[in-house]
């Protein structure tokens, strides 16, 4: 799994994220801004890791309607042609794509008339139609939003609910490709 966040002592929700994913059997939790904090992307290296990789799931809190900057510049780097698509480019082709976030702002900020006026499905879309385009299966996207105010609680259900997804996914469980309609 593919991870960043340019604050995570900021971030209840996805430390919780991170303690529920970590340590689970077959998953490999990808910290980008840990492991490239100059931004110098390992080409060669990420593709193999997707090679491996059956599913691929990509958590991250929103940050201006859309992933943080490193993300963005890692699918550049990484889904290139000849790898991701195009001629001879197949290497992900039937895995599983699966995007996890996280909101500061309330559900209802997310839809026309809201304070940022798209929907929930609307923010999918980007990786939604990467997913498409390189011939990998979109899962049900999982997102918590409201996270300034959330109960602990709340957040511990979440990050239980996203590792028995994780868990159950590993172990056989296909939750099925999503719409990533809300």
């Amino acid at each position: 799994m593919l991870f960043a966040h340019l604050e995570m002592d900021r971030s209840r929700i996805n430390r919780a994220l991170r303690r529920a994913a970590r340590g689970l059997e077959r998953v490999r939790f990808h910290d980008l801004l840990e492991t490239y904090p100059d931004f110098y992307i390992d080409v060669e290296h990420e593709q193999a890791l997707l090679r491996e990789a059956d599913l691929v799931v990509i958590q991250h809190p929103l940050y201006w309607y859309g992933v943080p900057a490193i993300i963005k510049h890692w699918l550049d780097m990484v889904f290139t042609r000849g790898f991701a698509f195009g001629p001879d480019g197949g290497a992900l082709r039937g895995k599983a794509l699966m995007q996890v976030l996280s909101t500061g702002a309330p559900e209802s900020a997310y839809r026309a008339g809201g304070q940022h006026g798209i929907s929930v499905a609307d923010l999918y879309v980007p990786l939604r139609a990467l997913a498409g385009f390189c011939g990998m299966r979109w899962l049900e996207p999982l997102a918590l939003h409201g996270g300034h105010g959330l109960a602990e609680e709340i957040i511990a259900a979440h990050a239980n609910r996203y590792r028995e997804l994780l868990d159950g996914y590993v172990h056989g469980a296909d939750p099925g490709a999503g719409s990533g309609e809300d």
